[in-house]
């Protein structure tokens, strides 16, 4: 068995492990990295992130071309199959492998594919799909292994018509029917592609209301128009079994309700990667969720063993995932670092949803007084010019400073727009204002415009 000597090793190639390695190599360390898959890129870039961003970009396009009346002059709507549709999104995928691949031979980064399994604190066995052995030794090591999704003991997933969010990629067909259950941010994404492509979709929520983190006019929003396309939201529901049989799959709730559809996608809840780590072997243990405790400077409870990513639990955003696995390396290498905590967020249902900071439930409930500025992008001139006219930004300001506390926007590129608002809030003191956005000139016609015109709506709330 071969022995490698490394400053660092880092377990996964997600967005936390890339973003590990690559800047302890760029300081001078000499890095390996391990993937269990046969290629680079991790959960994020196979069956989380990319995948299903990608498939929504599709599904949007075709729901785009088949509302347009341009194009009904020319030609009937276009239906796609699931499959079809997958496949045209998979060359996103390749891509990001090919350019991925290219940043470890750059930086001089050692790859090893197999599964990584700790020896001690300090030595990490890799077995590749041959049941060969290495022994990687480092002063420090990086466990940025991600997460799956959490699939009950009761519901049979070798069944060829239930699924998780990671075997959905999978599907051969197009159900008519589908049942979804867990109405998070992974089960309201896919209840959003599924309908698009003229499912009908039943999303079964455990709670109240839909994404209760939102902004509650958000969170409505985001209710009304899942209905639109044709969701049957049903709130505060549990299951009690799920059978399937060859034609189609039976949901039995622990209301008494019934429901039949020709496939069932399981989307609650989410599980760290660490059972097959042999974390008994350093003292290590994971909480029920698979998930690793970490100080500030995302050391475990292990001096010498860092963690970062989904595998350590909130906000298990690919985005923060990236920043909490650069800054476990800023700390090892003794450079300036931080503990990501300020994240927005980024729903991409149809229309997509972005926030950050407080929402109006939150800042009331902290006796803040705040005022509300709003635009509708059915009233700016861009969104009348592409045809997305739904959706809205909402800013949130304290009264008397004008100290923006929150940006909640919902509709096309929220995603996008919401990052303005965020650098303003950014801004240290008297920078941060909502009086930016009216003595700025902002390009016309364009999305970003909404601020201004959010700006002006919520000035005029002011006495």
């Amino acid at each position: 068995m071969a022995v490698h000597n490394y400053d660092i090793v880092v377990i996964g190639t997600g967005p936390a492990g890339e973003s590990a390695a690559i800047n302890a190599a760029k300081h001078g360390m000499r890095v390996a990295i391990v993937e269990k898959q046969a290629q680079v890129g991790g959960n994020c870039t196979h069956w989380g992130t990319i995948p299903s961003k990608a498939l929504r970009h599709q599904v949007k396009q075709i729901m785009a071309f088949n509302t347009n009346r341009m194009f009904r002059d020319i030609g009937e709507p276009r239906w796609f199959s699931f499959p079809k549709v997958m496949e045209r999104s998979r060359s996103t995928i390749d891509k990001q492998v090919e350019m991925r691949t290219t940043f470890y031979a750059r930086n001089r980064i050692d790859l090893f594919h197999g599964v990584a399994r700790f020896k001690d604190d300090h030595t990490v066995l890799v077995r590749d799909r041959q049941e060969g052995m290495e022994e990687l030794v480092a002063k420090k090591i990086v466990i940025a292994t991600g997460s799956r999704p959490y699939r009950p003991a009761d519901i049979n997933f070798r069944h060829p018509r239930i699924y998780c969010s990671d075997t959905i990629l999978s599907l051969s067909h197009t159900p008519r029917t589908l049942v979804i259950f867990g109405a998070g941010v992974i089960g309201c994404e896919y209840a959003s592609i599924f309908s698009g492509l003229g499912v009908k979709v039943d999303l079964i929520n455990n709670r109240d209301s839909l994404l209760s983190f939102l902004d509650d006019e958000i969170s409505d929003a985001l209710s009304y128009h899942l209905r639109k396309h044709g969701v049957l939201i049903r709130h505060n529901e549990e299951y009690a079994s799920v059978e399937g049989d060859e034609s189609g799959v039976v949901v039995h709730l622990q209301s008494g309700k019934k429901i039949r559809a020709d496939a069932f996608l399981w989307a609650n809840g989410r599980t760290g990667n660490t059972d097959s780590l042999g974390l008994e072997n350093i003292g290590l243990e994971a909480n029920s969720r698979g998930q690793l405790s970490v100080d500030e400077h995302y050391r475990t409870a292990i001096p010498t063993i860092y963690a970062a990513g989904d595998v350590i639990g909130w906000p298990s955003l690919a985005s923060a995932a990236y920043d909490q696995g650069l800054n476990s390396c800023n700390e090892l290498l003794e450079k300036e670092y931080r503990f990501v905590s300020d994240v927005p967020t980024g729903i991409y249902t149809i229309p997509e949803i972005s926030s950050f900071g407080p929402n109006e439930r939150e800042l009331t409930e902290a006796k803040i007084p705040y005022e509300v500025g709003k635009a509708f992008f059915k009233d700016t001139a861009r969104a009348q010019i592409t045809g997305d006219t739904v959706g809205m930004l909402k800013i949130l300001f304290h009264q008397d400073t004008l100290e923006i506390l929150g940006i909640h926007c919902f509709g096309d590129q929220a995603s996008e727009i919401l990052h303005i608002g965020q650098a303003i809030m950014q801004q240290e003191g008297e920078a941060n204002t909502l009086k930016y956005f009216v003595n700025t000139t902002f390009n016309y016609p364009t999305m970003a415009e909404a601020y201004r015109v959010a700006a002006q709506n919520g000035l005029n709330r002011v006495f």
